[in-house]
């Protein structure tokens, strides 16, 4: 062995064994990096290594103090006729107070909105009535006709004076050519790229991606979910590549939590604090009935909110799971709290796409269909169109809806924003677009799984090896 081998195999070992929290992953990195000379730790220096240092919170709340959260209540209560229908919702209040270290916010009305169909019209009847602020994150923002449309609205917000900010995940605005923030720069649109990834900087932050979605106007109107801006959302377009997907539309306090998510990543991208939009940083009066609190996860000081927030609700709940995701890839603790609450007696279904827009995501999927079919877990796969939907419902009174899906790139490697929702008639709505969904799916079987030749159960496995960053 040479001596780059041993010297580089050797400061990864130390890296590894004392950065890392996962023993398996120790395990696998360090093996790596010894049986695959340079190549191996080069993979880890890619791969392996958590360089964000999150600069944004600290810099909002030092330049701006007023903003601070302050103290979170472990007293928080909930209405007296969610805890009728399930009491262990008391223990989630607790657990996503101490988790996210963020109020409840009581008063929402949270509106489901179908498709680009649905929400776009009212994302950019919301930009178009703006008359203080619009602030804008996405994932993807394409330059498409979607896209296109949505970069005039914003165009126009900003030639009327008001306080436009669009973030944009790097890797995200390379989904289409031009890349939309250069043609939001063209257009005087105040646009940042989070992380951005060109030359050795793809080095650096290749799996660190913001996934959020998040559209704030005038601190009152905040529509979140896990639609991206691009016109295969839209299906009356006739996309070539059509997604089925649900955004919401939220009104209530809890917008100041999902602006204050916003404020921190544009301060973290850019250095620039919002003060311009005090204004929205104010006890809006109630507008519904949803108790929420904002859930942000990422892989900084936040690694671990979501899958325990998750754990947290498996083990809370008394009778029904539902969950639909696009990519279900979670790790060993998820699954297994799955197949328990199955083991348990509840009703606990799983609705994945037939066909997954990214095929090796299929085919990791399945080997750990077994495990949970065999525990009572249902698993429906839906027909075309693909379905980006990400819904989680427990027990008809608690919903999570966001950006973050069930696998290891969402639960650990990107930043996501969710609400975790306290609210019986929403819940139930969301619970009816998971039946609709079951009906119009097949379901998987334990006899399909056994019936895969040979060579496509290598291939599966395989390919769940790749599961961490998938």
């Amino acid at each position: 062995m040479s001596i780059v081998h041993v010297l580089a195999a050797t400061a990864v070992t130390m890296h590894a064994v004392l950065g890392r929290r996962e023993v398996p992953a120790v395990i696998g990195w360090v093996g790596l990096v010894w049986l695959a000379p340079v190549v191996g730790s080069a993979l880890y220096f890619v791969f392996g290594v958590n360089r964000i240092r999150r600069a944004g919170a600290q810099l909002w709340s030092q330049q701006d103090p007023g903003t601070a959260y302050g103290a979170v209540s472990l007293r928080d209560e909930l209405p007296v006729h969610l805890l009728e229908c399930s009491p262990a919702m008391d223990e989630m209040v607790r657990l996503g107070a101490i988790v996210t270290g963020l109020p409840l916010r009581h008063g929402n009305h949270i509106t489901a909105l179908v498709d680009g169909d649905e929400a776009y019209p009212a994302m950019l009847d919301a930009i178009s009535g703006a008359q203080q602020s619009v602030l804008l994150a996405s994932y993807i923002f394409d330059t498409d006709r979607v896209g296109v449309t949505f970069s005039a609205a914003l165009t126009d917000a900003h030639r009327r004076g008001v306080l436009v900010r669009v973030l944009i995940d790097d890797v995200g605005a390379r989904y289409s050519r031009p890349p939309m923030p250069a043609r939001l720069r063209a257009l005087g649109v105040p646009v940042a790229t989070f992380l951005p990834t060109r030359g050795a900087l793809f080095m650096r932050y290749a799996n660190l991606r913001n996934h959020r979605k998040l559209l704030l106007v005038d601190g009152r109107i905040g529509f979140t979910g896990g639609m991206n801006i691009r016109e295969g959302h839209q299906r009356r377009l006739s996309p070539a590549a059509p997604v089925r997907c649900l955004h919401f539309r939220v009104d209530g306090p809890i917008v100041t939590d999902m602006l204050r998510a916003f404020a921190q990543d544009w301060a973290f991208t850019t250095g620039e604090t919002l003060t311009d939009v005090e204004h929205s940083f104010r006890a809006d009066p109630p507008a519904g009935d949803v108790t929420a609190r904002s859930v942000l996860d990422g892989p900084d000081s936040d690694i671990e909110n979501m899958p325990e927030i998750i754990l947290g609700a498996l083990a809370a709940a008394r009778r029904r799971i539902a969950i639909v995701t696009p990519y279900f890839l979670p790790d060993a603790r998820i699954l297994s709290a799955l197949r328990i609450a199955a083991l348990r007696g509840l009703s606990v279904d799983l609705v994945i796409p037939s066909r997954n827009n990214v095929r090796v995501m299929d085919w990791a999927t399945m080997p750990q269909m077994i495990t949970l079919l065999e525990s009572g877990c249902r698993v429906w796969r839906t027909p075309p169109p693909f379905d980006h939907t990400k819904l989680f419902v427990v027990d008809g009174v608690w919903s999570l809806i966001g950006s973050t899906n069930w696998d290891a790139r969402s639960l650990r490697l990107n930043f996501e924003h969710n609400l975790e929702c306290y609210d019986a008639t929403l819940a139930q709505q969301l619970e009816m677009m998971v039946t609709s969904r079951i009906t119009n799916g097949t379901p998987l079987t334990i006899r399909e799984l056994h019936a895969r030749t040979l060579p496509v159960r290598v291939r599966d496995g395989v390919a769940r090896l790749l599961s961490p960053y998938l």
